[in-house]
């Protein structure tokens, strides 16, 4: 049927719109490079200084982008996610692809070494908040759980990529290699994010860059210190966005890392064997991407709060039977039903975030958000092992159980968000745009 002259079009499904795929294509690529950095880094460390210096460069790297996590999410709201994003890609292109050159020509330096991870830790804090405030600019509310879902698929996909990958590299021509393929990423990266278009933020009542209170120029030190004020406030006024933050720094927390360390130890604890922990984890991703599929071509959730909260329960009750499975083949069946489980709670999470969050504050927000996740979660990595030598590696999964309890009591407690929705925006899209 020939829609009539006038009539607002409808933009594709996110799996069909070019704009998306644009971006997906960037994003895919970044974490692939992520991935490929990170392991060539502890490859050429451990080669340099020995295994014991690895973990004292990937720190080198790690606090630099929690300390700065909540400024990035300022400079993300304050220029644009877009522009934020691209800018933090060219300066990894620049960095990896100068490291490359000077490991082939001088060799690796552990002081280059660890100035590189200081550098890309600064840079991800920049990153994070801007990649997390692009979906609600590129995407129609109503298609905001298709984006996540295609998201969460990118990241299956990358993990499983990208290790062979430094492998292949690293085994061809060792560190510069490997350095050289992960720069050589993030440029596809940088070229498809430089064709992605983001449409405009929407009018505000008061115009953002204009002087307040009768004051002059914005003084270049104390506006971001007031804009970080300002996303503070907006958390503790939107008891939706703030209570939705908690539910996904709690549902995520575990399963940033430790529920994975947690599986190779179950393994080990049970007698199973190495085969048996790869089985497990393969499994476990295999129902997240399953999860992340199906929720891209959903047409709508339904009751996506409620759906979250139920997700986080049935998340946690599997988490626990996991930890606590008799056999290694029940185990490997419950991993990928926890895959699932946390998958589907971890896209609807995210989707309802930026759905509800002012776009105008979405960066901060974001950054809050990441920072309770990937902060709060290496914090967790020296608790597997304690908790497994004293009590048992099953003790550890049924603390994680009561974390996703904790998140999902908060879901369904909370009745703002328990009642969210997803599908309530009927109003068409307009054309993207150029970021300011």
């Amino acid at each position: 049927m020939i829609p009539e002259a006038g009539a607002p079009v409808r933009p594709p499904p996110a799996y069909r719109d070019p704009n998306v795929l644009r971006w997906l294509g960037a994003y895919t690529t970044s974490v692939t490079g992520d991935i490929v950095y990170f392991l060539a880094l502890t490859w050429a460390v451990t080669q340099e200084s020995g295994p014991a210096q690895a973990g004292v460069v990937l720190a080198a790297g790690a606090v630099p982008r929690a300390v700065l996590m909540l400024a990035g999410g300022v400079v993300a709201d304050r220029f644009g996610p877009r522009r934020v994003v691209i800018g933090s890609d060219l300066v990894r292109c620049a960095v990896i692809l100068a490291a490359a050159t000077a490991a082939w020509l001088i060799g690796t330096e552990l002081w280059m070494l660890v100035a590189l991870a200081v550098v890309f830790g600064c840079v991800d804090a920049l990153f994070m908040p801007a990649v997390g405030a692009l979906p609600p600019r590129i995407a129609a509310t109503d298609q905001l759980a298709r984006v996540q879902g295609l998201r969460l698929l990118s990241v299956r996909l990358s993990n499983t990529v990208g290790p062979p990958l430094a492998a292949v590299a690293l085994s061809v021509s060792g560190s510069p290699g490997a350095f050289g393929v992960a720069g050589a990423l993030f440029t596809v990266s940088l070229v498809l994010l430089l064709a992605v278009r983001v449409r405009p933020l929407p009018p505000a009542g008061e115009p953002e860059d204009e002087p307040k209170d009768g004051a002059g120029v914005r003084d270049v030190v104390t506006a971001p210190r007031q804009e970080f004020r300002d996303g503070l406030r907006y958390l503790r006024a939107n008891g939706r966005v703030s209570s939705l933050v908690v539910v996904i720094g709690l549902g995520e927390m575990c399963f940033s890392g430790p529920v994975s360390t947690g599986l190779v130890l179950l393994a080990d604890e049970r007698g199973w064997g190495t085969a048996a922990a790869g089985w497990i984890l393969s499994a476990f991703s295999v129902g997240g991407a399953v999860a992340s599929l199906l929720l891209s071509v959903l047409s709508r959730v339904p009751r996506a709060g409620l759906t979250m909260s139920c997700a986080l329960l049935l998340t946690a009750a599997l988490v626990v039977a996991t930890g606590n499975a008799p056999t290694a083949g029940l185990s490997i069946a419950l991993g990928a039903l926890l895959g699932t489980a946390s998958g589907v709670a971890m896209v609807v999470s995210n989707a309802l975030l930026q759905k509800e969050t002012d776009p105008r504050y979405l960066g901060r927000v974001t950054s809050v958000m990441t920072l309770c996740t990937l902060g709060l979660s290496p914090l967790l990595y020296p608790v597997v092992g304690l908790v497994a030598a004293n009590w048992g590696i099953g003790a550890f999964f049924a603390g994680c159980g009561a974390i996703c309890v904790l998140a999902a009591a908060t879901g369904l407690l909370v009745r703002s968000v328990r009642t969210a929705v997803l599908q309530d925006d009927r109003r068409t899209a307009p054309a993207p745009a150029h970021d300011r």
